[in-house]
């Protein structure tokens, strides 16, 4: 290699084009080709595709299983409100107001408080108290149930 030289207007480096031939054969490996790229996004798309019924599918799975849960615990409260009482309640608040609940749950399929549909006894010497509880939501359950019949 030459050392640079200043001429006039001219500056000469002394190096040939070829010197830095290890320089373009870096370059080039070290990105990505468009074919490589859709590739991988092709792949991705797919991947996602295929998922998202199963996704669906859970989050559907994972409210039903809260709803029976949350029908099991508003059941109990209300049978342990009848043993204590004699009675059943008259309204879904009396359990909250004496300390049988923290709070009336929200109906995981119509996100509310208020829509569950509540089951008067139907005996005539008792006082009339709220018996039983049952979804709000007309939808189907998985198992082809109505989630207001569970």
């Amino acid at each position: 290699m030459e050392q640079s030289t200043v001429s006039g207007d001219k500056m000469n480096f002394g190096f040939l084009i070829s010197d830095f031939g290890f320089l373009k054969s870096q370059i080039a490996n070290k990105g990505f080709t468009l074919i490589e790229l859709l590739i991988v996004m092709s792949i991705i798309a797919i991947l996602a595709t295929i998922a998202q019924p199963s996704f669906k599918q859970a989050i559907i799975k994972a409210r039903e299983s809260v709803l029976k849960e949350d029908l099991f615990i508003l059941r109990d409260v209300i049978d342990q409100y009848y043993v204590d009482k004699g009675k059943y309640p008259p309204a879904m608040d009396d359990l909250v107001g004496e300390g049988y609940i923290r709070g009336i749950p929200r109906d995981p399929f119509t996100n509310s408080a208020d829509t569950w549909q509540l089951i008067y006894n139907s005996e005539q010497e008792e006082e009339q108290g709220i018996y039983d509880v049952h979804s709000g939501s007309d939808m189907v359950a998985v198992d082809g149930t109505p989630y207001n019949e569970w």
